[in-house]
């Protein structure tokens, strides 16, 4: 079976969806292939140690919130108690997170990174921080801003204010 190669530029992919020709095919399988390799490092790492994407979520959060309590992480999540508890019991059975109750209402349940999960945390960000710093070294200074803004804006605006609180964006939309 002979292969042709064609050469295919934007406006051509774009148009390959008939009823949608405005859709940006481009964009979507950029961002298709940049997130496989975003997360292939950190995928590795995990998967060494029993865990997958749900467990690095959560990972992230408590150590970028310490003292967050786990009906925030359901918010920001989005995910059910029951997919929660799961990944929550082995972070803390492993010894990557410590669960607490509140101080001033003993219901709450507050959860904190412990140096084992700090360190682990550490690890798996470094692989992506330098993907996104590699990224960011070939392109205008502006660009980090615009990509930022770009993330933001792709978010539901209800969780803007979030955004905010968690120091990832500092847009005013």
């Amino acid at each position: 079976m002979a292969v042709h190669s064609i050469n295919v530029n934007k406006t051509d992919i774009n148009s390959a969806i008939y009823d949608f020709p405005e859709m940006p095919i481009d964009i979507m399988g950029l961002f298709f292939f940049a997130y496989r390799d975003f997360v292939r490092d950190a995928d590795a790492l995990l998967e060494m140690q029993g865990f997958g994407r749900a467990h690095h979520r959560v990972i992230y959060f408590v150590n970028l919130r310490p003292g967050m309590t786990v009906a925030d992480l359901l918010d920001i999540l989005r995910i059910t108690k029951q997919s929660l508890a799961r990944v929550l019991r082995q972070l803390i059975d492993s010894g990557y997170v410590a669960q607490r109750h509140g101080e001033t209402d003993r219901r709450q349940r507050l959860l904190f990174p412990t140096e084992k999960g700090r360190d682990f945390f550490e690890v798996l960000s470094a692989t992506q921080a330098r993907r996104i710093d590699s990224a960011f070294a070939s392109l205008p200074e502006q660009s980090r801003e615009n990509v930022k803004r770009f993330f933001a804006e792709m978010t539901e605006r209800s969780d803007h204010q979030l955004l905010k609180t968690l120091r990832l964006s500092d847009s005013s939309s």
